[in-house]
């Protein structure tokens, strides 16, 4: 098991509902594979360095959690596949 943490920007047109609703479902998608959320730090609506689709703001969550080294594939595959997710980084924390 490795520590990792997770940076992703959500599109600004959801309501604060489908937001959560979207941050569940990545928290739930680390635990239904086996690993453990340590930390979720929502740091809510922020400015774009540059926009993305001419869309200049984003929601970015920060989560923290522990798993496998095949948890971060499944992770990224599924970001890649949802449509409110604008940009997204999996890191492995060091030890």
């Amino acid at each position: 098991m490795r520590k990792y943490e997770t940076l992703f920007i959500l599109n600004p047109s959801l309501d604060e509902e489908g937001y959560k609703a979207n941050v569940e479902k990545f928290k739930g998608l680390i635990e239904k594979e086996g690993g453990t959320v340590d930390n979720v730090d929502f740091w809510g609506k922020r400015k774009l360095a540059y926009e993305i689709k001419k869309i200049g703001e984003g929601y970015y969550t920060l989560i923290n959690f522990t798993a496998s080294e095949d948890l971060p594939k499944e992770l990224d595959r599924v970001f890649r596949i949802t449509d409110t997710v604008m940009r997204h980084i999996i890191v492995a924390q060091e030890q």
